[in-house]
């Protein structure tokens, strides 16, 4: 009872005080907040936000294992890694693969572990398609836009708190079933729309500069688009992604015809083979 009247009292007290003051202290808040929350982030160090990238790709391959095909995983891995060479993060240890999974969907983690599931390269068409898929994956890397979610996902402060923490020496198993839960509620959740569209942006160039056809993922939201949103195979990327119609619409004005100019180069032949089974 005490604990309740003695926050009671404070509630009081801060609505007693004046606007001005009011809107003083929730602004040295916001401050303090927004300090801790960088500060979080820019002490990570690479390779700290390679240790949490690997918690993350545990809790992701815990749900689904990778696909018994050695063939497929070496050459989306070779794939990945070739576009990542053109991305601002060549130097991470960049590792991607294949979910044994039918939904359609696409992750990654900080510190570059990148996972498709069998559901959608199973639907792509071309080896432009995969390119533009995993330059959009590879810009959420770079962008370290897990990282910041994460704090959103956990409230702010809470999730500034979660990765000092982590970052810290002398972890607990506590601070780490912590962050495998703040991964889970943003697994579920999904990024900020704005994030996705700047990946889709920044994943057009990344399969341009690599040489692949910029409008290859342009050509996996149209096909997305023209699926249902009913399809339980759709269920999670439609609930943690914008709307494909809204992520075609965002491309259009950014792109334009600006890149056009890049055609792109014919595919190395193994999408061919490995996917299409030509």
């Amino acid at each position: 009872m005490k604990i309740r009247a003695i926050a009671a009292a404070a509630t009081l007290a801060i609505a007693a005080l004046p606007a001005q003051a009011q809107f003083r202290l929730d602004l040295n808040r916001a401050i303090d907040t927004a300090k801790s929350i960088g500060k979080a982030t820019t002490q990570m160090t690479e390779s700290q936000e390679i240790d949490l990238g690997k918690q993350w790709a545990a809790t992701l391959l815990g749900a689904a294992p990778l696909m018994a095909h050695p063939e497929l995983q070496s050459y989306v891995n070779a794939l990945g890694r070739w576009i990542s060479l053109h991305s601002e993060r060549p130097d991470l240890p960049w590792q991607f693969g294949v979910l044994e999974s039918d939904n359609v969907n696409a992750f990654a983690t900080p510190g570059g572990f990148i996972l498709v599931t069998k559901g959608l390269v199973a639907r792509l068409k071309s080896e432009a398609e995969l390119a533009g898929v995993l330059g959009h994956e590879i810009t959420h890397v770079i962008q370290k836009h897990h990282l910041k979610a994460i704090q959103k996902a956990a409230g702010l402060q809470a999730g500034a708190n979660i990765l000092s923490e982590f970052t810290a020496k002398g972890r607990n198993q506590a601070v780490t079933d912590r962050l495998v839960g703040g991964i889970k509620e943003l697994m579920l959740r999904g990024l900020d729309k704005d994030d996705e569209f700047e990946s889709d942006r920044m994943g057009v160039v990344l399969a341009a500069r690599a040489g692949y056809d910029p409008y290859g993922l342009p050509a996996v939201l149209q096909m997305l688009n023209a699926m249902s949103a009913s399809d339980s195979e759709l269920a999670l990327m439609f609930s943690t992604h914008p709307a494909p119609s809204a992520r075609l619409d965002t491309l259009e004005r950014a792109m334009g015809s600006q890149l056009d100019r890049f055609p792109g180069k014919p595919g190395s032949g193994r999408f061919e083979k490995l996917v299409l089974g030509k």
